[in-house]
């Protein structure tokens, strides 16, 4: 909000957050997640109101609007509560807790998740958004309760303290053992999506309906280990159609959060960082299957998106743009039929609205989403147009089209940089990089990669979770060290620098030693070194987000095969193996899992390059569709890592050597030769 020159700020002044500098100029007397707000509770002996929400949750706006500005509402929240406010994507910890409470209670999470405590930050009572009335009704009776009836509150407290303290082995019957693999499960996996697609407008069959990209490269990796085409076909419907759907950004690139209807076309128009990096990996993997030219047309925009709205000059990745703009959800997006034509130019403009189906009236709330009912082929076919000359007429409409919306007032940008979201984007380059070639990508990942290295990891290998204004802050989570390991491990294979595939071990041997759970097999989520909460949670199931573990799995997997750690192996099959039952029966909740599961279906074959031309080879490798696969590479002989050992130039020329489980086929001097050694070994 504005702040007007006769209000005082709050505490949120100091913070680094967007979200809580929203807050700064509230009546509501609030504090940041802290020591100071927790034992103000304890000495006043008062509840605590916990807010979460992030800078571009809409509801969260609504919410602030109609009570945290209130005088009338500030005055009761400040006269019988301690109110703290968490930015969820600076505070993960914090919100992972509050929001299993809010489950132990029966109810659906979402944000803004307002929990309510007592003294010792234990949960009595959580909700979502409530309207003004509602909340001080809520406000006035519990503050009476707390008053007369204290001790029923305290004891409900305590249940879900201990729903919450309970273990995810405990909650879910898992148990430590070694993965058994059979064909039979990995099919069972495959239907268990399937049955859930909708086979028209993809995605999943219902609304409203998010990307969910670990879905859809499950189902890439199944295609290739099996040759199903059901599973190809049900990932390219869905990228499809999320392209030309109002999901999409038609003319600048980027996808929003999720869409409200079923057929890709409302959005919720924030626009998140971690989103766009996973869809750049995923639609990197189709385009590299299907050659598609709308896939390659996604990730240029994308790409362009990215560098041109969340890159900082340091190189960092913001995380955010709002939905909202002048106070309306969606309106930097929408245009007026009126508009859109003179933008365009009367030659052409009735041409271009039949293509991005603008009407008057419009086709939404607050004007016309642009989007796209057929494909290009079609489109040009019903117009009498060459699919070059109409792409070509698309470009420039796009220009002319960015060039007015750049004069509208923007969207908020949330301008902290999350280390965990920009390892997803990094990766995100760097899959569309090693398919596409581009050196723009490569470029942009570099510098991002470099920012990561220089600004947020210490020298202790520790990472900071959280950047802003030059300063790194808030110990980091196991998302951030299994996000930027898995990046460096991507970008190592890209570049055949060794300094990010050292550097993804000291991450994962960091977390090892600060995260990891001996007696369940699974790693906590918060640093055994960081402020300790009511409970210390595991993340195990895939959402929007892969589960930390689950990266962290994968990362095991692939740095075992690098460096030759047979502990390594025995940590990600055990933490596999757990988690089999839940990949096996509800894959969608564990596609990530699911993944790494494919890679113990078949010997991964590790590729290595000595010689001159390394890249040209890395990318005639590159070039087909095969996840299940490490590349290796050195211009010169070296011993640095175990799979360069003893291997040397044959016939003095660039050499390939395929190698399964330390065993090697005979070395080869094309690219050609050494795919027939990996076809053979299927």
């Amino acid at each position: 909000m504005t702040a007007h020159k006769d209000q005082v700020p709050n505490r949120l002044i100091k913070a680094t957050s967007p979200y809580l500098l929203q807050h700064a100029y509230n009546p509501v007397d609030w504090y940041p997640w802290g020591e100071e707000a927790l034992q103000k509770a304890q000495d006043e002996d008062k509840p605590i109101i916990v807010s979460i929400g992030y800078s571009a949750c809409h509801w969260c706006h609504v919410m602030e609007r109609e009570s945290f500005e209130n005088d009338e509402v500030a005055a009761i929240m400040n006269r019988y509560f301690v109110c703290i406010k968490v930015d969820r994507e600076e505070r993960p910890d914090v919100d992972a807790i509050y929001m299993d409470a809010i489950h132990a209670m029966g109810q659906r999470g979402g944000w803004p998740l307002n929990a309510l405590l007592t003294p010792d930050a234990k949960p009595f009572y959580a909700l979502t958004y409530l309207p003004k009335e509602s909340w001080v009704q809520l406000l006035q009776n519990v503050a009476q309760v707390y008053q007369t009836r204290r001790d029923e509150l305290e004891k409900s407290a305590e249940v879900y303290k201990k729903a919450i303290a309970a273990s995810e082995a405990e909650k879910y019957g898992l148990t430590i053992e070694d993965l058994e693999y059979s064909r039979e499960d990995l099919d069972k996996m495959f239907q268990s999506i399937y049955q859930e697609v909708d086979h028209t407008k993809g995605g999943t069959d219902r609304a409203p309906k998010f990307p969910m990209p670990s879905i859809w490269q499950f189902l890439l990796h199944y295609h290739q280990l099996t040759g199903s085409e059901e599973a190809l076909r049900a990932a390219e419907v869905t990228l499809t159609e999320m392209a030309k759907g109002g999901i999409y950004d038609q003319i600048g690139g980027g996808f929003a959060r999720y869409s409200v209807d079923a057929d890709w076309f409302a959005p919720h128009f924030e626009k998140m960082l971690y989103d766009n990096g996973q869809l750049l990996s995923l639609y990197a993997d189709a385009y590299n299957i299907t050659q598609k030219t709308l896939y390659k047309q996604v990730i240029d925009q994308t790409i362009a998106f990215v560098a041109r709205e969340l890159t900082s000059e340091e190189g960092g990745f913001y995380s955010a743009l709002d939905a909202d703009s002048e106070g309306v959800e969606g309106k930097f997006y929408v245009w007026e039929k009126v508009d859109f034509e003179n933008a365009i130019g009367s030659e052409e403009a009735a041409l271009a609205a039949d293509y991005y189906n603008v009407t008057h009236p419009v086709n939404w709330e607050e004007g016309n989403i642009l989007h796209r009912n057929i494909g290009d082929e079609a489109f040009a076919q019903k117009h009498s147009l060459s699919l070059e000359d109409l792409q070509q007429k698309v470009q420039n409409w796009n220009t002319k089209l960015m060039a007015v919306r750049d004069q509208w007032i923007r969207p908020g940008l949330d301008d902290k940089i999350l280390t965990s979201w920009n390892g997803l984007m990094l990766k995100g380059l760097v899959d569309a990089y090693r398919v596409l070639g581009q050196e723009n990508y490569l470029e942009l990942a570099l510098n991002n990669a470099r920012f990561l290295k220089e600004k947020v990891i210490r020298e202790n290998h520790q990472l900071y979770h959280s950047y802003k204004n030059g300063q790194a802050t808030i110990d980091a989570y196991l998302e951030d060290y299994a996000a930027v390991a898995e990046a460096y491990i991507a970008l190592y294979q890209a570049t055949f620098d060794t300094q990010w595939l050292h550097l993804a071990k000291n991450l994962t041997d960091y977390a090892i030693k600060n995260f990891y759970d001996e007696k369940e097999g699974m790693f906590f989520f918060t640093d055994a070194n960081a402020e300790k909460l009511i409970a210390r949670k595991k993340e195990i199931f895939d959402n929007v987000i892969p589960a930390s573990n689950s990266i962290m799995a994968k990362n095991l997997y692939w740095l075992h095969l690098y460096f030759d750690e047979s502990d390594y192996l025995t940590k990600a099959r055990q933490m596999l193996g757990q988690l089999k039952k839940v990949v096996v029966e509800n894959t969608a909740s564990a596609a990530n899992w699911g993944m790494l599961y494919t890679y113990f279906a078949q010997p991964t074959a590790e590729v290595a390059i000595i010689g001159e031309k390394t890249q040209e080879f890395r990318q005639g490798i590159d070039s087909q569709y095969f996840p299940n696969k490490i590349l290796i590479g050195a211009e010169t002989p070296t011993d640095e890592l175990p799979l360069l050992q003893n291997r040397g130039l044959v016939n003095s020329q660039t050499t390939l050597y395929v190698c399964y489980d330390k065993a090697c086929q005979l070395p080869v001097n094309t690219v050609e030769d050494a795919w027939k050694q990996i076809a053979d070994h299927q």
